[in-house]
Parts: C-alpha cells; structure tokens; sequence
C-alpha cells in the first residue's frame, strides 16, 4: 500500500469525524481526555487514553503538554492539508502507541515517542507515525515503534534527534529525510534502514553529526 493512498484515507477519516464530533473541553478544564474529535481551542494537558482515538485538524493551543497511551492514535492536521495546526507546548508524549500523526505544530519541549502497539489495527487498520513538516523545540526521540510505517520529514529541529530500532512491516518504512536539525541525528536499530522511500525527500541539513545509519542520509 503505497504512502499517498494511506494519507488520502487518514484526511478522508479525520474530516468526517471532526465535523461530527464536537471537541471534548476547553481552556478551562486542567485536562482533557480526548477519545473522539478535538475542537480547535485552547487546553492545558490532553491525554489520549489507552486504546482511544483522537483526532484534529486543529488549530489547537496544548499548554501543558500532550500524552498518548497505549494502544492509542493521535492525528493533528495532515500532509495534504498544508496549514498551520496549533502549538504543543510541554512536549509530546507517547508509550505504545498506536499511531502519533502531527502535522504543521510548532512542539515546544520536544517529542518523545517510544514502543508502540503491532503493525495492524487501529481505526485504519494498519498503523503508522508520521511527524512531518512540524517546528520542533527541544529535541525528537523516537524508539522502539513497531507499526507498519514510519516517516520523519521536513521538521525543523532546535535539539539533537534520536531515531532507534523502529522495526516495520513496510519494507518502504523508516523515512527520515528533507530534515533541518540544530544538533545531531542518530540512528541505529532500524529495519528497514532508514532511506528516502517514496517520500521523493532531500539529504537532511544536521548542524553537528550524523552517526549510524543516518550517516548518509
């Protein structure tokens, strides 16, 4: 199943639940558990519950930090949707999750993805984490995610990013390209090795090193 029908999917599916579903509090709440659509608005903590499904097109305002557990997926706006989708500040959190899709979100205090849950199920069937075309504060991590597919793209990343033993089952997987990072990028564990895909990117712009098998990328 090649990238761009995946995408097209994901746009299809978060519109026609966003429409229908109202967003589950607002600023005033300290947090909020989304497990359907999340309005545009301000909230402090948003925690994605254990299995849920929370999906945005935004623009959204996090002010103390975004949590996806288990089993979980998140998806804020999409790559065919090229608009600003909101401010995540206190970083973006997330422990064997499903799928974590952010798009066009300025991320304040870094992200922080590790495990996952299998390469199938969800509300795609399959499940995937792309963190794309996103402005990044604080340094990335992503470890250990087993779904089917992985991309990091075009984010610009003030921290060192750490991309480590993501095993897929697409053999396309592991794109980490077309990247702007102020510190290092390490890669290491990754199958398939980390490529270009069919992602069409461009070599990643690393101000400090590139180490593993990012080295030529």
């Amino acid at each position: 199943m090649k990238r761009p029908v995946r995408l097209l999917c994901v746009v299809a599916f978060v519109a026609a639940l966003v429409v229908s579903v109202p967003g589950v509090a607002g600023a005033a709440s300290l947090s909020t558990t989304c497990t359907d659509g999340l309005a545009a608005g301000t909230y402090h903590r948003v925690v994605v519950p254990q299995g849920a499904v929370c999906l945005s097109d935004g623009p959204v305002t996090i002010r103390g930090g975004l949590y996806i557990e288990s089993g979980a997926t998140f998806v804020l706006g999409s790559e065919e949707n090229p608009v600003n989708t909101g401010t995540i500040s206190g970083g973006v959190h997330a422990r064997n999750a499903a799928s974590v899709q952010i798009h066009f979100t300025t991320i304040n205090g870094g992200v922080d993805v590790r495990g996952g849950s299998g390469p199938f199920g969800g509300p795609f069937d399959i499940t995937w984490n792309a963190i794309e075309d996103n402005r990044i504060n604080g340094g990335a991590t992503v470890k250990g995610y087993n779904g089917f597919w992985f991309g990091f793209i075009r984010n610009h990343v003030n921290g060192s990013v750490n991309l480590n033993n993501n095993v897929l089952t697409d053999p396309d997987g592991n794109e980490y390209v077309t990247n702007t990072i102020h510190g290092n990028l390490n890669c290491a564990g990754n199958l398939p090795a980390p490529q270009v895909g069919d992602s069409e990117g461009a070599p990643n712009q690393v101000t400090g090193v590139k180490t593993g098998q990012c080295v030529g990328l």
